[in-house]
């Protein structure tokens, strides 16, 4: 075999060991939402390579056996073919002993590069750039080798299968797509600039409705404006111009016996009607929803779709009210400042190590704002006021402090034991270490 003969099989070897490079990767990293979607728009090839991927155990065997074989026949050839004319060169300056020595690390050298570079390397990097459109390329070719070479396929597979077994590993992949998978594409899409950083915030709080309970977006018992069966038609509208919402909870005697809810619409009519306001009037009274405080958001938001009501009061185990929700308190939760960019911030950052945080602030979003994984005794409290009586193991006073997790949380205002207003600080290597890692702060 001359050596042009040689050099141009070494380069169909490459060439073959690349296609079974690329079609391995590329079935790998294919993407089962992205070949649905192929699918969707008419591409046929995209559904073969989705059930390839089911049983992917044949098909990766016939992509080892062919780059393996090519590998070694690719030595074989390279060492004929370059080690004589290598030696032959060598051998101008060394003995024949050398010389040979030499010719053959040479040629080894050489032809390993090449595969290493043009059959592994290059061809694999490839096919992870465009996994999904690679895959229905190859996946054809594939099949039709793995027909060919069945018997081989399935020695290797059966005992592939044996030693998934011996190490109790499951055989299919697992496809299942959770909301983690989902969040980290976000996350990922946001530091890509495809997707608006409030955009992420959004996908992530919608995400939060299954975990958070419904007392973390109340208005909680201290706030509600509620109106008594018996109040007259002054003290009505006295209320309503002091304290304007859009539905007031009406109560039998005390806040704790709450027999339905008015809305402020209704009200506003009879003002403007000159109609005296009586809450003796059932026609004006509505029946209202009370829920549970255990309840997550999205619980909450089913009962209002199954009863078709948009505001709802809340319980303790004890059939205490403790707050009031509405349809909107929960989708501010989802949305943010998005929908309610005028209302009042529950976290204010002063400065690059500490924030003004309202003590009703959920503990979801001051995680978040600190950038947190958890905090102590989590499950025993909603809130940051919360969190500090925990702490504490008692109501907190002003100048009350709690330093955990390189942060201190310290009670600057408590209204009637409520605690208003949180100072949040680094301290100590915290704030040293944000010093020194953030690039905008002056050194």
């Amino acid at each position: 075999m001359t050596l042009t003969t040689s050099l141009l099989l070494i380069a169909a070897l490459i060439a073959a060991s690349a296609f079974f490079s690329i079609a391995e990767i590329s079935l790998a990293a294919s993407r089962r939402l992205r070949l649905r979607q192929m699918a969707d728009e008419g591409e046929a090839r995209a559904e073969r390579v989705m059930r390839i991927q089911e049983q992917p155990g044949p098909y990766f065997t016939v992509a080892q056996i062919g780059q393996n074989a090519i590998a070694i026949l690719g030595g074989i050839v390279g060492e004929g073919a370059l080690s004589p004319a290598f030696t032959a060169l060598f051998s101008l300056g060394l003995g024949q002993a050398a010389a040979e020595t030499a010719g053959f690390l040479a040629s080894f050298a050489i032809v390993t590069s090449f595969f290493i570079l043009f059959a592994d390397l290059f061809p694999k990097r490839l096919a992870m750039t465009a996994p999904e459109r690679l895959a229905v390329r190859t996946a054809r070719p594939m099949q039709l080798l793995q027909s060919l070479l069945r018997p081989l396929t399935w020695v290797y597979s059966k005992g592939a299968d044996g030693l998934f077994g011996l190490f109790g590993l499951p055989l299919q992949r697992d496809d299942r797509i959770t909301s983690e998978d989902i969040l980290a594409m976000t996350e990922a899409g946001a530091l890509a600039g495809v997707l608006a950083a409030r955009e992420q915030q959004v996908i992530a709080n919608v995400f939060e409705l299954d975990t958070r309970t419904v007392a973390s977006a109340m208005s909680p018992r201290d706030r509600i404006a509620y109106f008594l069966r018996d109040d007259p038609d002054a003290v009505i509208r006295a209320r309503i111009a002091a304290e304007p919402f859009s539905t007031y909870p009406v109560c039998e005697g005390d806040i704790d016996h709450v027999v339905g809810y008015v809305d402020a619409k209704d009200l506003f009519q009879r003002v403007l009607n000159n109609q005296p306001i009586s809450l003796d009037d059932n026609a004006l009274v509505r029946k209202v929803l009370i829920v549970p405080d255990s309840l997550t958001l999205a619980e909450v938001l089913d009962q209002f779709r199954l009863v078709g009501e948009d505001f709802a009061v809340i319980v303790n185990e004890y059939s205490l009210v403790v707050g009031v929700v509405t349809l909107n308190d929960v989708m501010s939760t989802v949305m943010g400042d998005l929908i309610s960019p005028l209302d009042e911030e529950q976290i204010v950052r002063r400065d690059e190590n500490s924030w003004l945080i309202d003590g009703v602030t959920p503990i979801q979003d001051v995680l978040r704002a600190l950038d947190l994984e958890s905090l102590p005794h989590e499950g025993d409290y909603e809130t940051l006021a919360g969190f500090l009586m925990v702490m504490l193991r008692r109501v907190p006073r002003r100048t009350d402090s709690v330093t955990w997790g390189g942060y201190k949380f310290e009670v600057l205002d408590v209204d009637s034991y409520r605690i208003d207003q949180v100072m949040v600080a680094r301290v100590g290597t915290a704030a040293a270490s944000k010093k020194l890692t953030d690039p905008d702060h002056p050194a």
